[in-house]
């Protein structure tokens, strides 16, 4: 089992507040543009966002492999959460076996710890008490189904692949309502430029409509 530690001191928290401006379906249409693709299909919000809310940071993650091994084999996970920055995105996963590893405990640990989220491919329980604590929780599908004697987590801060995408330590996080978006830590200041730019265009588009001009005359055909 390998507890890692990663540098988060070259995080570029000056892009990922510009990225906050914006919505998924933005930031993912910037990194179309750039032929890029960053889109965690089948991870959906199960924990809570007020609306319009997202959350961005850099990814902290924490892959599971099978294991009979009882009790609450969490050591390696909560190693990640314990020294977690202030500002990052857990990013799990646990699709190696069925179990829901993230539920209200290790939502409030990540919670008090100044985590933003936590992206699980894998399930995901105790929903009620996720939300009244006000956790963004993502995850493929609930389960009351425990994680003991089935797998647990052993590497921390290694890449993990969800959904075709490879996802590194440090790499950068957007998740809101539609989805979860991860993008490359060397793309990041390129896909926030784009997404200014088309933010402001579709920010134009938006006032002109609701001034009473029609779609297809703020948004012509080429």
């Amino acid at each position: 089992m390998t507890p890692n530690k990663f540098d988060y001191s070259d995080t570029d928290w000056d892009a990922i507040e510009r990225l906050k401006k914006w919505y998924s379906g933005d930031i993912h249409d910037s990194m179309e543009h750039l032929g890029l693709w960053g889109y965690l299909g089948g991870i959906s919000l199960f924990g809570t966002l007020a609306p319009g809310e997202v959350v961005c940071g850099p990814a902290v993650t924490v892959l599971f492999e099978p294991s009979d091994r009882k009790g609450e084999p969490q050591d390696v996970y909560h190693n990640a959460i314990d020294n977690a920055p202030k500002g990052g995105i857990m990013v799990v996963d646990a699709s190696c076996a069925d179990g829901s590893c993230t539920g209200e405990l290790m939502s409030t640990g990540s919670k008090t710890r100044g985590l933003a989220a936590t992206i699980v491919n894998g399930t995901v329980r105790d929903l009620a008490q996720v939300r009244e604590l006000g956790y963004p929780l993502f995850g493929t599908h609930p389960s009351p189904v425990g994680v003991t004697g089935k797998k647990e987590p052993r590497h921390s801060q290694v890449p993990v692949t969800i959904a075709g995408v490879t996802i590194r330590p440090g790499d950068v996080i957007f998740a809101d309502i539609d989805g979860v978006v991860a993008l490359p830590k060397e793309q990041l200041v390129a896909i926030a430029d784009a997404a200014d730019d088309l933010g402001k265009n579709e920010q134009s588009a938006r006032d002109r409509l609701l001034s009473g001009e029609k779609l297809q005359s703020v948004w012509p055909a080429a």
